[in-house]
């Protein structure tokens, strides 16, 4: 990540605002300010989300990302009626990218949370939620959309921590699951163990 002598983050030809240019933008109301004494953003979060769950291809994830969810449409959206989240990033199981929340923004993705010491995790990370279900496998061209994301991102943000919903809300959320391949992303990514939560990297064969 390139900075100014303040330690700010230079633009880069894939941002603008916080927006990366290659997602599809869908603004969601459902945002804020991060707070002014917030640590950097330093965090992916990953989810996984289908609406119903487990069935896919549909717009109802980015009905209930800009709030304009029919919660008479499907028996399932009675449980969350009301519900006002968002995250920053949406990759389809085409691997299609859109983006709800400007990366600068606090997206409402990750609730009640702690990770790496601190608490209130949307204050300083960038959710990107996967279409799909927990504990289900996940696409080829899902993946490969993360492996152009996730180095944008750490291009202009200085993160040094990917973890799942499951990771950061343990006990409260189980996503992505057990069917994401951390191994594969690690791959993907060329990063170092220590960017991942323990213990879902699977042993490599010596």
């Amino acid at each position: 990540m390139q900075t100014n002598k303040a330690g700010q983050a230079l633009p880069d030809g894939a941002w603008q605002d916080g927006w990366y240019r290659p997602a599809h933008r869908v603004e969601s109301p459902n945002f804020g300010p991060r707070p002014a004494l917030a640590a950097a953003v330093d965090l992916i979060v990953l989810h996984s989300i289908s609406l119903p769950p487990g069935v896919y291809g549909g717009d109802q994830v980015q009905a209930l990302f800009t709030n304009q969810l029919d919660w008479e449409q499907h028996p399932y959206f009675k449980q969350i009626e009301g519900l006002q989240v968002s995250a920053h990033f949406y990759i389809r199981r085409t691997g299609d990218i859109l983006q709800f929340v400007s990366c600068d923004a606090r997206a409402w993705h990750a609730g009640a949370s702690q990770y790496r010491g601190r608490g209130n995790c949307n204050d300083d990370s960038i959710g990107i939620e996967l279409e799909g279900i927990e504990g289900g496998p996940f696409e080829q061209a899902q993946y490969q959309s993360l492996a152009a994301l996730c180095p944008a991102i750490c291009q202009h943000y200085p993160i040094a921590h990917i973890a799942g919903h499951e990771h950061v809300a343990p006990g409260r959320k189980t996503d992505p699951g057990a069917g994401f391949d951390w191994n594969l992303l690690q791959k993907s990514l060329g990063l170092g163990d220590q960017y991942f939560p323990e213990g879902v990297l699977r042993k490599r064969a010596p």
